[in-house]
């Protein structure tokens, strides 16, 4: 006899790794609620349920992050699918959304009832999906265009954008800004790669099955934001903003890039921890 709660005391997996996957099996498989965890977890399971259980320590024990192995994460407030195409959205990232979200809401506040908003870099669509979702309510009139060279990222983009029933999002192939055309934004967002080359933590934890491009400008890790920041005013309306997620030690360098291309009001954005990880700037 096999129950939840022997899965649970003879578990090989940290209890938050424990507790996710299980939760996905209840619903998934048995289809039960997630209180089952609880009020179910004496009775016998079905082998079918044990046999993916096991199968789910040992891709874990290996090191295979749980969001590729449940298919999907959570974030802000929309469920992703993700796979090894994509990076794991982080809630580090959450903080570009409330940026975003706070400067349309501004603008909003001002009487302007439409926007444009280019997303650099979308990989899974997280950052355009969640701007899209909370802007189609209050200015449905708006259009999020988020782009990546990766025509796998894409799909798993598009597969998120009709999971959520979003009609305001323009995907699109794109290496930065090359296939935007004459096109101009109000605002600007991008996380793009920016862990240096040989960095020690790329062979460590999660990172090790993501996609390295996306991580990794194979170079200082500042590459991408010269790219981003040098054509930005080509881009951008006049008072047009731009919001860029960075790694914890480059808050100076991104805002002295910023600054030196016509940025101004350039603000640090710190994370949870209390860490710069965000730089924000206005065009003038």
């Amino acid at each position: 006899m096999s129950c939840l709660r022997e899965l649970v005391k003879e578990s090989p997996l940290g209890s938050s790794d424990t507790r996710a996957l299980l939760k996905h099996l209840v619903e998934e498989v048995l289809q039960w609620p997630s209180s089952a965890l609880i009020t179910r977890d004496l009775e016998t399971l079905p082998e079918s349920f044990i046999s993916t259980w096991q199968s789910y320590c040992q891709r874990r024990l290996k090191g295979e992050p749980v969001a590729y192995i449940l298919g999907y994460r959570d974030f802000y407030d929309i469920r992703l699918k993700v796979s090894p195409a994509v990076l794991i959205p982080r809630p580090d990232t959450e903080l570009l959304v409330d940026i975003a979200l706070d400067f349309l809401q501004k603008k909003l506040a001002q009487g302007q009832d439409s926007f444009k908003v280019l997303d650099l870099g979308t990989g899974s669509g997280a950052i355009a999906l969640a701007i899209a979702s909370t802007i189609a309510k209050n200015a449905p009139h708006s259009q999020v265009w988020a782009c990546d060279k990766s025509l796998a990222a894409l799909k798993i983009a598009q597969e998120n954008m009709k999971d959520l029933g979003l009609k305001n999002v323009k995907l699109f192939e794109s290496d930065w800004y090359s296939a935007c055309e004459s096109e101009v934004f109000d605002l600007i967002v991008s996380n793009p790669p920016y862990i240096r080359a040989h960095d020690e933590h790329l062979s460590l934890g999660d990172l090790r099955f993501e996609p390295q491009s996306a991580l990794t400008d194979d170079g200082d890790g500042l590459s991408a934001y010269r790219a981003i920041i040098s054509q930005a005013p080509d881009y951008l309306v006049n008072e047009g903003y731009i919001v860029l997620e960075h790694g914890y030690d480059q808050s100076e360098a991104v805002c002295a890039l910023l600054q030196s291309h016509g940025f101004r009001d350039i603000e640090v954005h710190h994370d949870l921890a209390g860490i710069a990880r965000a730089a924000s700037g206005r065009l003038r």
